[in-house]
């Protein structure tokens, strides 16, 4: 596979001893708009995450396989946490190696999961870059956010290295984007009123456009659905109560959040977490919502990685998950990757729907050098184990028409994973299509895992925050929360007739080749602005496309479609 990643080639060291770095390749550079405020005091307390070898990744995947395509006989058997755990739980070797390892140093206050493959584990400062050799950690504020991050790349003794995949805590900033976690998933464009424009989307409008009817809300007892926040992102109680008093008198559903995960904060309520909150549980109407709240409150370590080793160590979880978030595929190291990859396939083999944002940048730009660029790929969108939502955009703005692509809409092809299986013929398919209208080839990777699978409207929608109506918030992560919310009403559904959860998606949903979607067939997204590809990426074309998927959906074609076993 081509690959566009730069890799950081650390400096040799004097003793071997010390050489095994894990994260190669982990962009270290600490970005402008983050002040150095000096080294952490070297007392100072850290909580870091060592993400233990798993075994039989390669069975976990197959099983993933077999659960998910409806052709086979395994489809819909998810396992349990339990049966996850027995399969790719570390080898005794590798626990006892990483336990001794830390113990050696005093590093006794470690927290494991059920699965045993992550340990949390709290040291001084001091211990951890003598665990960690090379490693150097300063303070780092921006916007009035602090947190401790290494400035250097880190290496690990060569006795535990063939054990660990990665330590979590040292690297990967949250780029600058108001409140947000990513430019990528949560660039926010505030419009401006136009003469003429609609008044914006609401819920009614939202189940105009996707056929959704009054009746059309959850009752199975046994449902769920979950949004995960990051980076001190709250949504506000009051604010949901009045946005469904405003919004949400022409059907069913909840005011109230069921189950917060984590700790709720008491300040001003974030405009993505109630985008998320207010959107999933208007498309969801009246199913049981969580929300997975992840402050940070230790500052070394990364939100998102918290998130995923939660899903590791609970047995009872909602079946959807929606997530606004995502980072450069070039700004992460491989290892970091690949491992969080093996954490969706855990997830889906449990049954559960990871739903994430394609990202609002299009299809990204890098610049590699002297008038040379490339497109630049999301993670996790860019994970062949997860739903990648785009986004749409109306094509009348007066009124309720049909869709043609958001501009912004994230879109592509990884540089780090290749094209999966279920989606090889309908991307062969486009590339030969619009082969002659396709950007050079230089600037991405044709056999990377493409995306989005799948979009919805992300544009000019009413949020309430600070118990305020505010118009005209738009991206992808606001067509994530209303996709997953049609997914819960789909799984709810199916667990009335004694079927299992919709688990991951993708499979099926490319067997049914936009069966049941609106296709969307117009506009482009932007990239790179230069010479060759003149600020656009890829266009929207008849059945797949790398800037909207299969289309948007429409609901009762896709319920039928779904509710067949």
């Amino acid at each position: 596979m081509n690959t566009l990643l730069t890799f950081f080639v650390p400096l040799l060291l004097s003793s071997v001893v010390w050489s095994g770095y894990l994260e190669y390749n982990q962009d270290v550079l600490i970005p402008e708009d983050w002040t150095n405020v000096g080294r952490v005091d070297p007392t100072e307390e850290l909580e870091l995450t060592f993400a233990l070898k798993q075994q039989n990744t390669d069975l976990l995947e197959e099983t993933l396989r077999l659960v998910s395509d409806p052709d086979s006989a395994q489809y819909g058997k998810h396992l349990t946490l339990e049966e996850v755990s027995s399969l790719v739980r570390p080898s005794e070797l590798t626990q006892k190696v990483v336990r001794h390892w830390l113990q050696s140093h005093g590093i006794t206050n470690c927290l494991t999961v059920q699965t045993q493959d992550f340990l949390q584990c709290t040291m001084t400062a001091e211990v951890a870059e003598t665990l960690l050799p090379g490693s150097k950690f300063h303070r780092y504020i921006r916007d009035g956010y602090s947190l401790v991050r290494s400035s250097a790349p880190y290496s690990v003794h060569d006795d535990v290295h063939q054990h660990l995949d990665f330590v979590g805590g040292l690297h990967r900033l949250p780029p600058q984007g108001q409140q947000d976690l990513s430019k990528a998933s949560y660039s926010r464009r505030q419009k401006q009123s136009k003469v003429g424009l609609h008044l914006g989307v609401t819920p009614a409008v939202l189940r105009e456009r996707y056929n959704l009817t009054a009746a059309d809300v959850g009752t199975a007892q046994d449902n769920s659905q979950a949004v995960a926040q990051f980076l001190e992102q709250y949504y506000s109680a009051a604010d949901l109560a009045e946005f469904m008093i405003l919004f949400g008198r022409s059907f069913k559903h909840h005011s109230r959040v069921d189950r917060v995960v984590g700790t709720q904060g008491r300040g001003k309520a974030g405009l993505e977490a109630s985008l998320d909150v207010e959107y999933i549980m208007s498309t969801g109407a009246n199913i049981s919502t969580w929300v997975f709240t992840n402050p940070g409150r230790h500052e070394s370590q990364e939100p998102f990685l918290q998130w995923m080793v939660l899903l590791s160590n609970m047995s009872d979880l909602p079946w959807v998950h929606t997530v606004s978030y995502g980072d450069d595929e070039d700004s992460l190291s491989t290892a970091y990757m690949l491992r969080i990859n093996t954490e969706f396939m855990k997830a889906g083999v449990r049954g559960i729907s990871l739903l994430f944002a394609s990202g609002d940048s299009g299809a990204g730009c890098r610049h590699l050098g002297k008038k040379q660029n490339s497109f630049r790929p999301s993670f996790p969108a860019s994970s062949p184990y997860v739903t990648t939502v785009g986004g749409t955009s109306f094509k009348n703005p007066f009124e309720v028409s049909y869709e043609v692509t958001d501009y912004i809409s994230g879109g592509g092809f990884s540089n780090v994973f290749a094209m999966p299986d279920y989606q090889a013929s309908a991307v062969d398919a486009y590339l030969k299509t619009v082969a002659a209208k396709l950007p050079p080839g230089s600037y991405f990777n044709t056999s990377g895992r493409a995306y989005p699978d799948m979009a919805a409207l992300s544009d000019n929608y009413w949020v309430v925050i600070n118990k305020v109506p505010m118009p005209w918030v738009s991206g992808t992560s606001a067509s994530t929360p209303v996709v997953g919310g049609m997914l819960s009403l789909i799984n709810d559904q199916r667990l009335l007739k004694g079927l299992p959860a919709l688990g991951f998606l993708n499979p099926r949903l490319y067997k049914l080749k936009g069966r049941a979607l609106f296709d969307v067939t117009e506009g482009c997204h932007l990239s790179c602005l230069d010479a060759q590809v003149l600020g656009q990426g890829f266009c929207a074309a008849p059945s797949w496309d790398p800037v909207t998927g299969w289309g948007t959906p429409n609901y009762p074609a896709l319920l039928a479609a779904l509710l067949a076993e």
